[in-house]
C-alpha cells in the first residue's frame, strides 16, 4: 500500500459524513461535548466563522464572538468527535477566505451582508 493510499483511507475513516455545509461569514452554534470528571455535557458556542484551515480530517475552523466587550475566538478541529453538531444561524456573503479584518472592528462595523 503506497503512502498515499493510507493517507487517504486514514482521512476517509475519521471524517463526517454528517457536517452541515458552512463558509466563512456565517453565523454557527457549535455544539461542544465537554468532559468534566466522569460526567459529560454539551456546551454551546456561538458566532462567526472568521477563518478555515486545512482539509481532510485535520480541517479547523475559527469562531468569534464578542463576550462582555472581549472578543473571543476558539478553533474547532472540524471532524472532532468532541463536536455534537454545527448549527448554521445565517449565512453571508463575503468576498475573503479570512476575515480576520473584523478583529479590529465592533458594532455595526462588524455587521456582515446577508447572502
Amino acid at each position: 500500500m503506497s503512502v498515499a493510499k493510507a493517507i487517504a483511507k486514514i482521512n476517509a475513516e475519521n471524517t463526517k459524513a454528517d457536517m452541515p455545509k458552512f463558509g466563512v461569514g456565517d453565523n454557527v452554534r457549535v455544539h461542544v461535548k465537554i468532559k468534566e470528571g466522569e460526567k459529560e455535557r454539551i456546551q454551546a458556542f456561538a458566532g462567526t466563522v472568521i477563518a478555515r484551515d486545512g482539509r481532510g480530517s485535520t480541517e479547523t475552523f475559527t469562531v468569534r464572538r464578542i463576550t462582555f466587550g472581549v472578543g473571543v475566538e476558539k478553533v474547532f478541529p472540524t471532524h472532532s468527535p468532541y463536536l455534537d453538531k454545527v448549527e448554521v444561524e445565517r449565512a453571508s456573503k463575503v468576498r475573503r477566505a479570512k476575515l480576520y479584518y473584523l478583529r479590529s472592528r465592533s458594532g455595526k462595523q462588524a455587521r456582515l451582508r446577508e447572502g
